[in-house]
């Protein structure tokens, strides 16, 4: 492999380095980082790390293990069974980027750098010294050296080109068994920690951490290890992580928490719906929301609230099912007129209709149209759910564990999540599922081979509302009321359709798993960084540019998209085949 070094380091110091810098970053995080405990998290105390002190020590620490099983060290490798020296890179990198920003925030916060303690400098340190060194590993990705070949431009390179393809260790069933189970616990404490931040300093060193550590893992070739053992184990992975699902509601002290686990799994599972419109059929849909208002408005009417102008209260399975077919009526009336329309024409339509919906709910007050929405005011009041006994408003004991409002509606929402992902699933890898990709790709193609576009589009569509309207009727309850004002197209906080199309495209367009990260991102981080809500529309449109430089795939890639988008990393992989062209211009394999 031709030496591609990112510093022309020597290998010893390179290596030394990096464990040296690592550790040292480590030991920085038992010493005081301050002398007041004015800056949240008290990190005055030596010998006991406590808020920003314990994610850099968790980047260290795992700087440093990567480093060992990159070295080959007995009973480490296979840590590291694809890329293991950009994964040390991408891990060092977010462990340096963690400790400068707490830094840099107890410096503005109090009295400027005087205010940081000896701990502080010498993590900071410990942390630039790991990067420098680890940059001067040998790259594990080929790459042809070029006139703007330097440290910047390879690290981004890195973060971009797919993890290199490893051959898997084959072990017991009852062991791969166990470690997905480990791997779905992990999983579920490092989602509650996130959620379980106090304050909005320590939630921005975290998701630098677990931003930079989830990309070090995908390149070390953790997560396609993963993917397989998953593959491999598909009912065993579910059920594992429906259980981790579960679990999380009991975790929780702070009911204003398990709330915004509820309101994710709304959110998710209307990004879901839009999957199957935009992922799967290709149809460009900016006024999706509408189609949960009107689950959600249905639910308000059909529910007993006392500002109904209806007057009717129908049990809650009854008034789920109301609101997803009046959804699937609009999902009809509105695609079957618009459908034959293609691309922007479509996009700018159904845009008018999410404005449309809005306003003609403000609209249906009395005054400027039937007394339906009560205008602008809304449906206010619209009781706690009750089945079978169970009454959703109020507390319970589980099995010594508290169970409050906000995590009964988390578990009936994981409920309606998982009927969703079961449509979703069964649909994609159906005929009709098929026919939408190949609609997706080139419709005029499809059609030449006998697939009726504007139907199975309309089906798209009408089964997009559907599961939109679902989501809506729960959505409803958890809210206690519905306004014209919560269904725009980009309003001050999710869902709307503006973040739920972000939501598809960040997290991965005709993937299951895309956008539930995609749409879990797009709503924790505006709900822990208050301070955000001004320009969160900026900073959405900013990293939407990130990642379309540098993932355009998504988050999570389907596999297709992938290919589209790296073909050319795809065929540097060592150990894998190069095309080569042949006279006829199409290609082959090479030895």
């Amino acid at each position: 492999m031709t030496d591609t070094r990112l510093l022309n380091l020597p290998a010893p110091a390179a290596r030394y380095g990096t464990l040296a810098g690592a550790a040292l970053a480590l030991v920085g995080t038992f010493l005081s980082w301050t002398y007041t405990d004015e800056f949240p998290g008290d990190l005055t105390v030596t010998g006991y790390p406590g808020g920003l002190q314990l994610i850099t020590l968790t980047g260290a620490a795992l700087t440093l293990l990567l480093t060992l099983s990159a070295l080959g060290t007995p009973g480490l490798r296979w840590i590291t069974p694809g890329g293991p020296h950009s994964a040390v890179r991408l891990m060092a990198l977010g462990t340096l980027g963690t400790t400068l920003y707490t830094v840099i925030a107890i410096a503005v916060e109090l009295d400027g750098l005087i205010a940081l303690d000896p701990g502080a400098w010498i993590s900071l340190a410990g942390s630039a010294l790991a990067l420098v060194a680890a940059l001067g590993l040998t790259d594990d990705v080929p790459r042809t050296p070029g006139p703007q070949d330097n440290a910047l431009h390879h690290l981004a390179h890195s973060l971009k080109a797919p993890a290199p393809k490893a051959a898997a260790r084959t072990l017991p069933a009852w062991a791969e068994i166990l470690l997905i189970a480990v791997t779905y616990g992990v999983g579920l404490y490092v989602f509650t920690y996130g959620i379980d931040t106090s304050y909005s300093e320590l939630f921005i060193g975290y998701l630098i951490l677990v931003a930079l550590g989830a990309l070090s893992l995908g390149r070390a070739g953790l997560l396609r290890r993963l993917s397989q053992l998953t593959a491999r184990h598909r009912a065993v992975s579910l059920a594992a992580l429906f259980a981790a699902a579960i679990c999380f509601p009991f975790t929780q002290d702070n009911d204003t928490y398990a709330l915004i686990g509820t309101n994710i799994l709304i959110f998710a599972t209307v990004a879901l719906g839009l999957n199957v419109v935009v992922g799967l059929a290709g149809l460009l849909d900016l006024g999706y929301v509408a189609f949960l208002g009107v689950g959600a408005y249905t639910a308000a009417l059909v529910s007993g609230s006392p500002q109904s102008t209806i007057g009717v209260h129908f049990p809650f399975p009854l008034a789920v099912l109301t609101g997803a077919a009046v959804s699937l009526v609009f999902g009809v009336l509105i695609g079957a007129p618009t459908l034959r329309l293609r691309g922007d024409y479509l996009a700018i339509v159904t845009l008018g209709f999410g404005e449309i919906f809005r306003i003609t709910m403000n609209n249906l007050n009395g005054n400027s149209g039937p007394d339906v929405t009560n205008g602008s005011q809304g449906i206010p009041n619209i009781p706690d759910l009750e089945m079978f006994g169970f009454k959703f408003g109020e507390g319970h004991d589980v099995l010594g564990f508290s169970l409050g409002r906000s995590g009964n509606y988390f578990l009936l929402m994981l409920l309606f999540t998982a009927i969703v992902l079961l449509v979703f699933h069964r649909s994609g890898q159906s005929r009709i599922g098929r026919a939408w990709v190949a609609i997706r790709e080139d419709e005029t193609a499809a059609s030449a081979m006998g697939i009726n576009g504007f139907r199975l589009k309309l089906l798209a569509f009408a089964l997009g509302a559907t599961l939109a309207g679902l989501a809506g009727t729960v959505q409803a309850h958890v809210n206690y009321s519905v306004t014209p004002e919560q269904y725009q197209f980009a309003g001050s906080s999710p869902p709307n359709s503006a973040f739920l199309i972000a939501a598809v495209i960040l997290g991965g367009m005709g993937t299951i798993s895309g956008p539930l990260i995609g749409a879990a991102l797009l709503f924790l981080i505006p709900e822990k960084l208050s301070f955000m809500k001004d320009y969160q529309l900026l900073l959405f449109g900013l990293a939407l540019i990130v990642l379309m430089r540098l993932r355009p795939e998504g988050i999570v890639p389907d596999r297709r998209k992938q290919l589209e988008f790296h073909e050319q990393d795809e065929a540097t992989v060592p150990g894998q085949a190069q095309p080569e062209k042949t006279l006829s211009g199409t290609t082959t394999a090479g030895a």
